[in-house]
């Protein structure tokens, strides 16, 4: 079964697939995704890979027949693809090159402009999940891209206070969070000439990172390529940074927040960020999102971020020292 099914408490869609329970679970021998599997070219830096088990079709069957008016269902059109950082099977973001790494932006930006032309797609979500501890079950170092047939709860809850935003104050709200971190500076771990990260103010990880594009764009495709080096060295910089915060593969749940692709002109209010949740409260510790959590959207942050911003930054400075890496992340 794959389906979409209403949920008129919150006006929003759960993705149903439960042929997702025969995926593998972190294979140790016969990775689909290394050369000699027969399922990837033999050579390859980054590579778009049809997801096996997707939650969301180009060809949806017809939803089963247990709806009704009250719970609606729906076909789950869209697509979802699986992005190959690369073909060593134990490579991860932060290992790879800086010129590596601006393949993979762009091979993300190539992906969200080709899909934002099926008019069927609202919201084209370019994510990665590293780590046991937030479910990965395959350990090649990869990220997946989702498109929806509509723009989910989340995105569409900050689409529309960055919108309030903008009309009562005249101004793009994550430009000036930007500002007001800058000001504040006690939560900004780095900044290169065209992106700026850091702990936000009100998040709910202790190490729940932003990525901000400095200059007001709303996706990958406004950026130009000196832009995405830019952003190919953060994206090294912040997650070598998290390794080297407890000395050992940092688990996250990474998230690009971009322009939706149809609808309504957001260019004025909307703005391109990362955000990390980030499960690990200390090194053999997580941070669980509870009952209050996940009953009321209530988070609980267990520390304060200008102090885990400063472990951060310490860590950041650590990742710096080592192996020649200064000169590539302060270019």
């Amino acid at each position: 079964m794959t389906e979409l099914r209403y949920n008129p408490l919150l006006g929003d869609w759960t993705m149903v697939a439960t042929h997702r329970q025969n995926r593998p679970n972190m294979p140790k021998e016969g990775c689909p995704f290394c050369p000699g599997s027969g399922k990837v070219p033999e050579h390859y830096d980054v590579l778009k890979y049809d997801n096996d088990f997707p939650a969301l079709m180009p060809d949806p069957p017809e939803a089963d027949p247990v709806g009704s008016s009250l719970y609606k269902t729906a076909k789950a059109y869209g697509k979802c693809e699986v992005i190959l950082y690369s073909s060593n099977h134990t490579t991860t973001l932060p290992e790879l090159s800086i010129e590596h790494l601006e393949k993979l932006i762009n091979l993300w930006t190539e992906r969200f402009v080709a899909l934002s032309q099926e008019p069927r797609h609202e919201y084209i979500m370019i994510f990665e999940n590293r780590g046991e501890e937030c479910g990965v079950t395959m350990p090649h170092p990869h990220g997946q891209i989702y498109a929806y047939s509509w723009i989910p709860l989340k995105i569409r809850t900050e689409l529309e206070n960055c919108r309030s935003y903008y009309t009562s104050q005249g101004s793009c709200l994550i430009c000036d969070m930007n500002q007001a971190e800058l000001d504040f500076q006690k939560r900004v771990i780095h900044e290169n000439e065209h992106f700026l990260a850091y702990i936000p103010f009100f998040t709910d990880y202790p190490y729940g990172l932003f990525i901000v594009s400095k200059n007001h764009k709303t996706a990958l495709s406004d950026f130009t390529q000196e832009e995405k080096r830019s952003l190919a060295l953060m994206l090294k910089c912040m997650t070598g940074a998290m390794d080297t915060l407890f000395h050992r593969v940092f688990p996250y749940m990474m998230v690009i927040h971009q322009r939706p692709v149809h609808g309504q002109d957001v260019k004025n209010y909307y703005h391109f960020h990362i955000e990390f949740y980030t499960p690990l409260r200390d090194g053999g510790k997580l941070k669980y999102y509870a009952s209050s959590e996940m009953g009321a959207w209530a988070p609980a942050n267990p520390q304060a971020v200008e102090e885990t911003s400063e472990y951060l930054r310490k860590a950041f400075r650590e990742y710096l020292s080592k192996e020649g890496r200064i000169t590539e992340c302060l270019d």
